[in-house]
């Protein structure tokens, strides 16, 4: 098949994939939730802003509500920034006192939204609510199928699987483009760190779907893409959480009992084969400087700061993983009787 073929495959593919999104309604539930979110944002500013640190020198704050910022003359002749602003929420109905500059505020707020709704919760949502998109499309009696035959059955699930991507991205895009649009009109700060969430929220949705699509192709079966995929995510981040436990451990309680060598050389061989989806977030939570507002489980931290904690060879494996099993279901398409 000549490339222009298959570009047009891949386009009709895409577009097919927005209409059964659009008939299923799941197009607009996932544009209600952005909305929400972005209406969220919108309500959210900050006053009395007060920097906290000077040009050229570091200062020390303490958040208003601390008892002991009460007599803000006598902190501020000491050289201390106390914090007199707060972060107003839902148009001003809900108002918290700001440990924090404005900044930061926001920082805090993007955090929420991509570490919590997009990265853990909106991941699997976007996996059961696109579970049923394959096995709709591979039926028998599916027009979209019947009326492709003369084309290769591997570029019909290769442009399925893009068309897929292309829905969640162009969501993702809406969500984490709404929500920093609307935060940086209300509060002026247009952070764009916030926007790295976009290709690596798509890329650990890309190597996670890649489950769904083999399921599809064997079983046709939505309940099956939904759990298996589900599944194989929460196995993949114990795993990998797991490898990272065994490399810290020693570092983290010295007087822990040592596993088998064979165990951990078994465990490290499967974290590189499997994808990583702890690994994806802590590199969300990097790009995002979560530390600064957060704390971090003591594990990802020491990972990191031991030097054994490679995001590059993480995403390259991940991404090298799905490739092997998109291939996987082509091949079983290919020689599956319609």
């Amino acid at each position: 098949m000549n490339l222009p073929t298959a570009i047009l495959t891949i386009r009709w593919m895409t577009w097919d994939t927005f209409r059964q999104a659009r008939a299923s309604g799941i197009l607009w539930l996932m544009l209600g939730v952005s909305l929400l979110c972005t209406v969220f944002c919108l309500s959210a500013t900050v006053h009395g802003d007060q920097p906290l640190q000077h040009p050229g020198e570091l200062t020390e704050f303490l958040p208003r509500n601390d008892p002991s910022a009460r007599n803000t003359a006598k902190l501020t002749k000491q050289g201390v920034d106390v914090v007199q602003g707060e972060l107003r929420l839902a148009f001003g109905a809900v108002r918290l006192p700001q440990g924090r500059d404005a900044e930061d505020s926001v920082r805090f707020l993007q955090l929420i939204l991509a570490g919590g709704v997009a990265d853990a919760l909106g991941l699997l949502l976007c996996l059961i609510w696109t579970a049923g998109f394959l096995p709709t499309f591979l039926e028998p009696a599916a027009a979209g199928v019947l009326l492709s035959k003369p084309l290769p059955r591997w570029w019909l699930l290769a442009g399925k699987y893009v068309g897929v991507l292309a829905f969640v991205g162009f969501q993702g895009i809406i969500f984490v483009g709404g929500t920093w649009a609307a935060l940086g009109i209300t509060t002026g700060m247009w952070i764009p760190e916030y926007l790295l969430c976009i290709p690596l929220l798509l890329v650990h949705f890309a190597v996670m779907y890649s489950v769904s699509v083999l399921l599809a192709v064997c079983t046709r079966n939505t309940v099956a893409c939904v759990f298996g995929s589900i599944l194989f995510w929460l196995l993949c981040w114990g795993l990998n959480y797991g490898r990272h436990m065994l490399v810290t451990l020693p570092s983290l309680s010295p007087e822990a009992a040592a596993f088998p060598p064979a165990f951990q050389g078994l465990v490290d061989m499967l974290y590189w084969i499997l994808p990583k989806p702890a690994d994806f977030s802590i590199i969300l939570q990097n790009a995002l400087h979560a530390s600064d507002h957060f704390g971090t489980l003591p594990v990802f931290s020491k990972v990191q700061e031991m030097g054994a904690f490679y995001p590059e060879l993480s995403v390259l494996s991940s991404l090298g993983f799905a490739v092997i099993l998109i291939a996987t279901a082509a091949r079983q398409l290919v020689t599956t009787d319609y």
